[in-house]
């Protein structure tokens, strides 16, 4: 697993937050995500298709350092969703980045993962965000 580095495909032209391809969830702490990250890498899930997300990350790559300040007005739902994420790693979650582009890669995962505490998890796919846990 890598540390999170949010790369210009994770945004839309407008600079809205949409990592097309990846599923994001969030776990209670740290200790819970790098369990998580530990099971998919024991399943064959390659590390370099993982990243780990601190609060920290989250607050100065996603939400931009001054919280919602950071976060950029959209059409779609991807407002809301960054607003919900944010008041999540406020109470101390941490995220967990796996690029699945594919729905066979995404089910595998939640599979892998169906017995680990996600608390918030959707997958981004084009022009959808998909909830897989609320």
């Amino acid at each position: 697993m890598r540390p999170f580095q949010l790369g210009s495909d994770m945004k839309t032209m407008r600079g809205t937050f949409y990592p097309t391809g990846w599923m994001v969830l969030l776990f209670p702490g740290e200790q819970q995500v790098r369990e998580a990250a530990r099971k998919l890498a024991d399943a064959g899930v390659g590390e370099d298709r993982m990243m780990l997300m601190t609060p920290q990350d989250f607050r100065a790559e996603v939400a931009g350092s001054k919280g919602d300040e950071g976060i950029l007005p959209s059409a779609g739902t991807e407002g809301d969703t960054v607003r919900k994420m944010a008041g999540l790693v406020a109470q101390g979650h941490h995220g967990l980045f796996i690029h699945a582009p594919d729905q066979e890669q995404s089910d595998h995962v939640m599979e892998i993962l169906r017995d680990t505490p996600v608390s918030f998890g959707q997958k981004y796919r084009k022009l959808v965000i998909e909830d897989i846990v609320e």
